[in-house]
């Protein structure tokens, strides 16, 4: 979207097809014990993977994640603004194993499409190009892969 050089925020756009109805794929995003079930549904060794959801705004949603204890990923979302099935709004703070931390603003939506949804994910605030872009080719694929994954097997 744009550059550190202009002083505007680095974000990331991005649209995935998803084979349910807006309902189904949001509550795949939201409930912690789907999320359980599709973190890891495309793993071959089963890891850690831990999620506590308050879907109310201003709740919040914690979840950690990785192949072991020495290796965790943490997020912690807020919710600021919740329209079930059609928009999702958070404040997110995440943090590698390393420690590392980041802080984005993350809006998604979900569009009734061609007999399934149409998944928009708008994310803004990440420190560095390159952080923008390893989130929009990797993270964001690699969860909605998971997430159809999960919406296929169920």
């Amino acid at each position: 979207m744009s550059d550190t050089e202009t002083g505007e925020t680095i974000g990331l756009r991005l649209t995935r097809q998803l084979p349910a109805s807006p309902e189904a794929v949001f509550d795949a995003y939201t409930d912690a014990e789907k999320q359980k079930i599709w973190f890891s549904i495309l793993d071959e060794e089963p890891g850690i993977v831990e999620i506590e959801v308050d879907l109310r705004v201003g709740g919040k949603q914690t979840a950690v994640w990785g192949p072991n204890r020495d290796t965790l990923f943490r997020e912690e979302q807020t919710f600021v603004e919740i329209d079930r099935p059609h928009r999702l709004v958070t404040e997110s703070t995440g943090s590698d194993p390393s420690g590392d931390e980041m802080s984005t603003h993350v809006e998604i939506t979900f569009e009734p499409h061609d007999g399934g949804t149409l998944v928009t994910v708008v994310q803004t605030g990440f420190p560095t190009p390159n952080v923008r872009d390893f989130f929009e080719t990797m993270v964001w694929v690699g969860a909605l892969d998971r997430i159809e994954a999960y919406l296929t097997r169920v």
